[in-house]
């Protein structure tokens, strides 16, 4: 690996920098975008237990608060009905919406940080083949007419950058949709179950 390093020349290092950034993202992404950490799967359940006949007390929206990013935005609602029982609908599904844009604003966290790894490691590569043809042809004396050495140093800068930029920019661009579309799907179940609570907690105290 070192000697293609040192073949490839000084181009490969900002390449280099972003494979370690890119895969770092991709792990941090997996982790902070894990179902458990979103939307646990029986979380809405129990949250439309504990609220069946009562907005519950403040512990208890605290302990739903921390518990994923579902728990914020159904405990939003609850917090602003323990603050004022008699607010208006409007004003309950205003609050839950702006905590769910701060979730989303998470979940979207680095998303755009990896999809500009995605397209600029192909300019990179396209640099270090730039740099790698500018030395191919200053290689070329018109009176001792080509240097090997230079002429070989010339080709390995071009093709190991070529390669190695697109080695980056490929499997960044597919975690890229990968987590797109992941977050997508995944405030999509948000929306429908802020929804749903909202829905009942309405019920609730058209009730009381």
């Amino acid at each position: 690996m070192l000697s293609i390093i040192q073949a490839a020349g000084w181009p490969i290092w900002p390449l280099i920098v972003c494979s370690i950034l890119a895969l770092a993202l991709v792990i941090e992404r997996f982790v902070s975008l894990k179902t458990s950490r979103i939307a646990p799967v029986r979380l809405l359940d129990e949250a439309l237990r504990v609220a069946r006949e009562a907005v519950p007390i403040p512990d208890v929206v605290n302990q739903l608060e921390k518990s994923s990013a579902m728990g914020e935005v159904l405990a939003s609602g609850l917090r602003a009905l323990n603050a004022n029982p008699r607010c208006a609908e409007q004003d309950l599904r205003a609050t839950m919406e702006g905590a769910g844009r701060e979730v989303a604003h998470r979940m979207e966290r680095y998303l755009s940080a990896l999809a500009t790894i995605a397209s600029a490691a192909p300019l990179l590569g396209l640099l270090g083949t730039v740099i790698g043809m500018i030395e191919i042809f200053g290689s070329q004396s018109p009176t001792s007419g080509a240097n090997p050495a230079q002429l070989a140093h010339g080709i390995s800068v071009a093709l190991y950058n070529t390669a190695f930029g697109l080695m980056v920019a490929i499997p960044s661009l597919i975690f890229w949709r990968y987590f797109r579309a992941r977050v997508d799907a995944q405030l999509l179940t948000l929306e429908l179950a802020a929804e749903r609570f909202l829905r009942h907690i309405n019920t609730l105290r058209r009730a009381a």
